[in-house]
């Protein structure tokens, strides 16, 4: 086992990097200048206390507590997995509640608590091209979820002036302290119950470039090259529940 997985697995070491990961993020909120362009989306569903499903690529996490009002609950799907958990805790922190699950463990199960928390009336979180991607490619397990709980998916990204891309696969977004930055909301998506695979399909095409669309005008907005989807090929099947 390689020295760093034994450190990860000391519960102090977890709590400490968590902790830390929270205060960063604070950090680049409170010391950016923030706009958010098309808030009254989701600010009608808060409103009128409606659940909706809000919808991110893996690589624009970060700031995504930032983005949502304090008073409302949400709930993210994360992945079981260490750095997944990790993730959760720092999140945590900053007010929002998780769910663990995964395409490989898990996912079943998060996909009924993810059910139960929309049918109880609290949003829920899912990056659906994660835990592994294709980055900005999206899995059907976030498609099922609204088409089972009647719910809207809402898609969301930020970007900023100053930050780094990294070069994992979801092309993680870092921002940096004291910059301008960017959260931009789309309109809502639709999955009818009922609809036939043909219509399913297009509607998760939907979802897809919904994504890339309001990660790519924050990316603009921030004078910022867009980051592309992963190429995938064409016989590629949709991916089952991922966070």
């Amino acid at each position: 086992m390689k020295l760093s997985k034994k450190i990860l697995r000391n519960e102090a070491v977890r709590a400490l990097i968590s902790w830390l990961g929270a205060q960063y993020i604070r950090l680049v909120h409170a010391t950016g200048r923030w706009s958010v362009v098309r808030g009254e989306t989701p600010q009608r569903y808060w409103d009128e206390g409606k659940p909706f499903i809000l919808g991110f690529w893996h690589g624009r996490m970060l700031m995504m507590p930032y983005c949502w009002r304090r008073s409302a609950n949400i709930h993210m799907l994360v992945s079981g997995h260490a750095d997944g958990q990790l993730g959760a805790n720092a999140m945590a922190r900053l007010g929002v509640k998780s769910v663990a699950g995964s395409s490989s463990r898990g996912g079943a199960l998060a996909l009924r608590t993810l059910l139960k928390t929309l049918r109880g009336g609290d949003c829920v979180a899912i990056a659906p091209d994660g835990p592994r991607g294709p980055g900005m490619r999206a899995s059907d397990g976030i498609l099922s979820l609204a088409r089972l709980s009647g719910a809207p998916i809402i898609p969301c990204a930020f970007s900023v002036t100053r930050g780094r891309v990294l070069s994992s696969w979801d092309r993680f977004l870092v921002a940096h302290p004291f910059a301008r930055g960017v959260m931009v909301w789309g309109e809502p998506i639709e999955a009818p119950r009922d609809a036939p695979p043909e219509a399913l399909a297009k509607t998760l095409k939907k979802v897809e470039d919904a994504l890339t669309a309001v990660t790519a005008e924050a990316d603009i907005l921030c004078d910022r090259e867009p980051v592309k989807p992963e190429p995938v090929s064409e016989e590629a099947s949709p991916r089952e529940m991922a966070p």
